[in-house]
C-alpha cells in the first residue's frame, strides 16, 4: 500500500502530525493519503502518562477543541507540593519556593488516553487512515539508505517461528515520507539513531520509570482539580525521582510515582518503592477507603535538550518522544511532543506541495523546531535533570530554583550528565539490600494483581517480544554481579530467576506479562534485551490512563 506520508504511533506526537497535515492539504485543496499505524488493539490502549496538559499545542492545532469537545475538564484549582523526610513526615513548601516550571495555572488534569482517543476521532474526520492492531515491524530501506515506508508484523507466527494455520503475513506500507512517533525508547527509532548516527556529539538519552494507578476514592476526600507533587521518601541516596496525585473527574486520582533510571543500586524496586509510597500519610489521606481500578507503566524520556538527536535523515523524521521533547523540569511532554507532530507535518506538506517525490532529508524540519518555543521550553530547562543527578535532591533541587526562579532558565552554564543509564548500577555486593514490606492488598499490592488491572494480553503462542542478544548473560554475568536486576526493575514480572529441573538458576521471561514499558530496554547493564513489537494487538489495554 503507498501513501504520501506514513506516521508510526497513534500517540500525540502522531495523530497532531496527521491532523495538521490534513488541515494543510484541505487549506490548499490538495489530495493527501494519509496513513497511522498503531501497535495497540485500539488508538489509545497503549498510552499512559500522569497526566497535567499543558493547552498550548492544542490551541494552535484545534482552536475549537472546547466546541468539539475534547476531553479536559478538570481545570487545575490548586498546587501542592511535598517533601518526604521519612515515611511519616513531609514539609509542603511555600508557592515561592517551588521552581516555576512546576506551577500549573491554566493547564487541565486529563487521561492521555481519552485525548489521544478524541484526537483520532478528529483525524478520521479529515479522512486519515488510522489501522490499529498493526505494528510497524521493520524500516523499508531504498537504495540510497532512504526509509520508503515500514513493513506491519506477521500475524500467526508460532513460538516456534513456523506459521500457524492463521498466519497473515505483514503489509509494506510505503510513502513519499514516514514519520517515526511510536513514544520513548521506539524500537524503530532506536534503529533510526544508530544507523544514521543521529545522537552524534549528544549527551547519552537518560530516562526515568513511571508506575501509575487509577483510584475511586471517596467523595468527600475528593477535590477536582487539585495537583500534588512531591519528592524525597521513599527515594534515598542517589535515587532521584518523585510522586504525583492528580485530583481529575468522577471522584478520581492519578498516582504514582518517576523513579530516575540512574540509580545505582541493584537491589531496588521502582514498583515496591511505588507501593510502599502510598502509605504515606500525604498520599495516604486520600486512597484510604477508596479502590484501585486500573494500573500500568511506562519509561519517560527526560534527558531534554542536551541529549535530543539529529531528528532528521532520508526520507523520515524522528518525532516527539521517541526523539526525547519531554521538558522534565515541567514533567511534561504532551505539548511539546504535539508541537514537534505539527512542525513535522509543516516540513513534510511543504516539502510535497512543492512537488518532492521524497526521499530527502527535509533540513526545514529542524530549522522549525529550533525556532519554536517548544525548543526554546527545553533549553531554559536543560540543567534541570543534570542537576539532580549529579547534586541529588536537595542540592539539585536549590541549583533548579535558582536557574529557574530566579535567572528564567538562562544561567551561562550547562550542566551535562554523560553516563547512560545503564551503566550506572554497582555490584550487589557493594549496595544494601533493601527490606520491602508486604503489600496490604488495601493501599498496596502484588506485581501479578497490577499487571492484571492492566489488560495486559499477547497471544501465548509467538515469539517472544523480548529478544536476549546473548541467553547466557542474565546467569552467567547478571545475577552474580548485579543479582539479576532484571528481577526488580521489571513493573510487570515479566523476569524471574528460578531453578531448573537439575535445581540450576535459569531465565525465565513471562512475555505475556508485558505492558511496554520499556525499562528492560533501557537500563540492563549488558544492554542484552532488545525490546521488539509482539503480535498486533498485544499489550496493555488502558481504560482511561
Amino acid at each position: 500500500m503507498e501513501f504520501d506520508v506514513l506516521i508510526v504511533g497513534a500517540g500525540p506526537a502522531g495523530l497532531s502530525a496527521a491532523i495538521r497535515l490534513k488541515q494543510q492539504a484541505n487549506e490548499a485543496g490538495q489530495e493527501l493519503e494519509v496513513c497511522v499505524v498503531e501497535k495497540g488493539s485500539e488508538v489509545g490502549a497503549h498510552i499512559l502518562s500522569g497526566a497535567v496538559i499543558e493547552p498550548r499545542a492544542l490551541d494552535e492545532l484545534i482552536p475549537d477543541w472546547k466546541e468539539k469537545g475534547a476531553p479536559l475538564n478538570s481545570p487545575v484549582t490548586k498546587d501542592e507540593v511535598y517533601l518526604l523526610r521519612s515515611e511519616t513526615a513531609a514539609s509542603k513548601l511555600p508557592g515561592f519556593a517551588v521552581p516555576k516550571t512546576m506551577h500549573n495555572k491554566g493547564n487541565y488534569i486529563i487521561s492521555l488516553g481519552n485525548l489521544v482517543r478524541w484526537l483520532g476521532e478528529q483525524a478520521e474526520e479529515l479522512e486519515v487512515n488510522v489501522f490499529p492492531g498493526f505494528p510497524a515491524a521493520s524500516i523499508i530501506y531504498g537504495e540510497k539508505r532512504e526509509v520508503q515506508g515500514v513493513i506491519t508484523g506477521d500475524m500467526g507466527i508460532g513460538a516456534d517461528g513456523e506459521p500457524k494455520d492463521s498466519f497473515e503475513p505483514g503489509m509494506e506500507l510505503r510513502a513519499k515520507y514516514t514519520l517515526f512517533t511510536e513514544g520513548v525508547r521506539g524500537h524503530l527509532g532506536k534503529e533510526l539513531i544508530s544507523k544514521f548516527k543521529l545522537d552524534e556529539g549528544k549527551d547519552p538519552q537518560h530516562y526515568g520509570i513511571g508506575i501509575k494507578e487509577l483510584w475511586d476514592i471517596d467523595p468527600d476526600k475528593h477535590q477536582q482539580g487539585l495537583v500534588v507533587h512531591g519528592s524525597g521518601w521513599p527515594l534515598s541516596g542517589d535515587t532521584a525521582g518523585g510522586f504525583f496525585l492528580y485530583h481529575d473527574e468522577n471522584h478520581q486520582v492519578e498516582v504514582g510515582l518517576i523513579v530516575d533510571l540512574s540509580y545505582s543500586n541493584p537491589h531496588l524496586s521502582p514498583f515496591d518503592e511505588f507501593q510502599r509510597m502510598k502509605h504515606h500519610p500525604v498520599i495516604k489521606q486520600y486512597l484510604e477507603g477508596g479502590k484501585r481500578v486500573s494500573y500500568g507503566a511506562r519509561a519517560i524520556t527526560k534527558g531534554g535538550y542536551n541529549c535530543l538527536p539529529k531528528m532528521t535523515f532520508p526520507g523520515g523524521l524522528l518525532v516527539g518522544c521517541n526523539a526525547g521533547t519531554l521538558n522534565f523540569a515541567k514533567i511534561k511532554g504532551v505539548h511539546t511532543a504535539m508541537k514537534s507532530g505539527m512542525l513535522a507535518a509543516e516540513s513534510v506538506f511543504e516539502a510535497i506541495k512543492g512537488g518532492d517525490e521524497g526521499g530527502s532529508e527535509l533540513t526545514s524540519y529542524s530549522e522549525k523546531w529550533e525556532n519554536s518555543w517548544a525548543n526554546e521550553e527545553l533549553k531554559k530547562s536543560r540543567n534541570f535533570g543534570p542537576a539532580m543527578h549529579k547534586y541529588g535532591t536537595f542540592l539539585g533541587g536549590a541549583f533548579n530554583f535558582i536557574d529557574q526562579n530566579i535567572f528564567g532558565g538562562n544561567l551561562p552554564i550547562t550542566l551535562h550528565d554523560t553516563k547512560p543509564d545503564y551503566a550506572t548500577l554497582k555490584p550487589a555486593s557493594e549496595c544494601e539490600k533493601i527490606d520491602y514490606p508486604k503489600p496490604d492488598g488495601k493501599l498496596s499490592f502484588d506485581k501479578l494483581s497490577s499487571v492484571f488491572l492492566s489488560n495486559a494480553v499477547h497471544e501465548e503462542d509467538q515469539p517472544c517480544h523480548l529478544q536476549l542478544k546473548d541467553p547466557e548473560v542474565p546467569i552467567r554475568d547478571n545475577l552474580p554481579k548485579y543479582d539479576e536486576p532484571a528481577q526488580r526493575y521489571c513493573p510487570a514480572g515479566v523476569y524471574e530467576v528460578v531453578d531448573d529441573d537439575a535445581g540450576n538458576p535459569k531465565f525465565q521471561i513471562n512475555f505475556s506479562n508485558c505492558v511496554h514499558c520499556k525499562t528492560c530496554d533501557i537500563k540492563d547493564p549488558a544492554q542484552n534485551i532488545n525490546w521488539v513489537t509482539p503480535e498486533g494487538g498485544g499489550g496493555p489495554t488502558y481504560p482511561n490512563m
